[in-house]
């Protein structure tokens, strides 16, 4: 019978679809930013016991508003302007269990 625990607590998705000739996450810098959060997910205290995966995903079809990145379980989704907006989305969400309003969608 598999086992029903998570090896990861939370997953961050990263819309780094680019679309030509349009507005995408990957226009406004997703790629980019996506590199810096594994970098920041990676440099956490190791004595941590919580487990986050940061990953890439195609278009997450809110290209308007972003770009955009949604956090699992909880389904909350965000925009972000660069890696400070990101660094409190780990802090805040996933370290502490607080939405982080003002880049809440």
């Amino acid at each position: 019978m598999p086992s029903t625990d998570q090896y990861y607590q939370h997953h961050l998705f990263f819309c780094t679809n680019k679309r030509e000739g349009g507005i995408s996450c990957a226009s406004r810098g997703s790629v980019a930013i996506h590199q810096l959060a594994k970098k920041v997910v990676s440099d956490l205290d190791p004595s941590r016991s919580i487990k986050i995966r940061v990953n890439s995903a195609g278009c997450l079809g809110r290209c308007n508003e972003g770009p955009v990145l949604v956090v699992y379980p909880t389904g909350a989704w965000y925009t972000y302007k660069d890696v400070d907006d990101v660094h409190e989305i780990i802090n805040e969400h996933i370290l502490h269990g607080r939405i982080v309003e003002r880049l809440r969608l």
